[in-house]
């Protein structure tokens, strides 16, 4: 029994190696102890070791080092967090390529709404599983940038993103009136815009709505796909990739803002947020906040 749980941390010991490589961490070989086998993850000279015990009671895994370091942090999110290594099963088999889109941003008060689109086939599917790419709310900001650079590597050109700033945003919504009407004209834009650079027939995106929304912005496009429309799309692989660069948008666009107002904008749209909003309606003006918050939300009630 002892040697199948042997066998067993060694594997997870090697993948997670494997997967920490391919996301930026230097990671030494898995060096065999007594009674476990060991990593030490390094990064911007900041090192942690992660252990794989094995015994009669099963596999127990550790990571050990110093709790405050930012490399602890985000090892201790991926290894132990959000399970962001595990695949779950996927029904996107019968594909063997197509696009994805997914957006970031719809329920922030603050910052632009942002839509992606992510083109994939069997190649760049597997590649993008392998670095551990899931659903982005699932991922801390640290680790979304990461993973940002690493799909752009994987699929290269094979992406558009639409960004709606709030300006933009709230003049849209001054004439479509409806947050999911906004969605739909933005995602078949994406998808237009990709479909210019490749050929692809197969679309998934991520169910908000009418499903009907999006599929008449294609028509009025004169663009023809097979469009599947899913509760929880992120499970498809290209959908997750989309989230991810997405929200990587919205996450440079709060860290810019936030240095622009010398503090942090919060995300959401709770009561730390309508303070922060009326902190920047008392540092500029009304003017200022209006570029940075989508008018329609009910914070707004409050604040002007």
């Amino acid at each position: 029994m002892q040697d199948s749980f042997q066998k067993s941390a060694l594997n997870q010991i090697e993948k997670t190696a494997q997967i920490l490589t391919k996301l930026g961490y230097s990671v030494t070989s898995p060096d065999k102890k007594l009674y476990n086998y060991e990593i030490i993850v390094n990064s911007k000279n900041e090192k942690i070791k992660f252990q794989v015990y094995f015994g009669n009671k099963g596999i127990k895994k550790i990571l050990q080092g110093n709790h405050e370091l930012k490399i602890y942090k985000e090892l201790d999110e991926l290894l132990f967090g959000k399970n962001l290594f595990e695949n779950n099963s996927k029904d996107e088999e019968t594909f063997k390529e197509y696009v994805g889109t997914d957006e970031s941003g719809k329920g922030d008060y603050f910052g632009p709404l942002v839509i992606a689109a992510v083109y994939i086939n069997d190649k760049t599917k597997n590649e993008l599983e392998n670095i551990g790419v899931k659903d982005s709310k699932l991922i801390s900001d640290n680790i979304i940038k990461i993973l940002e650079s690493k799909i752009k590597k994987i699929i290269g050109n094979n992406f558009e993103i639409i960004q709606i700033n709030p300006e933009k945003y709230n003049q849209l919504y001054e004439s479509f009136r409806n947050l999911n009407k906004i969605m739909a004209w933005a995602h078949s834009k994406a998808i237009e815009n990709i479909l210019s650079k490749l050929k692809c027939s197969n679309v998934i995106s991520d169910k908000f709505g009418n499903e009907k929304l999006i599929k008449d912005e294609l028509k009025k496009k004169n663009i023809e796909v097979n469009l599947y429309q899913t509760t929880k799309g992120e499970r498809f692989t290209a959908v997750a990739a989309a989230s991810i660069l997405a929200r990587a948008k919205v996450v440079d666009w709060f860290n810019i803002k936030s240095r622009e107002v010398g503090f942090d904008l919060s995300k959401g749209g709770g009561e730390s947020v309508s303070l922060a909003a009326k902190r920047v309606r008392h540092q500029f003006d009304d003017k200022y906040l209006m570029k940075l918050i989508k008018f329609h939300f009910k914070n707004s009630k409050n604040i002007f």
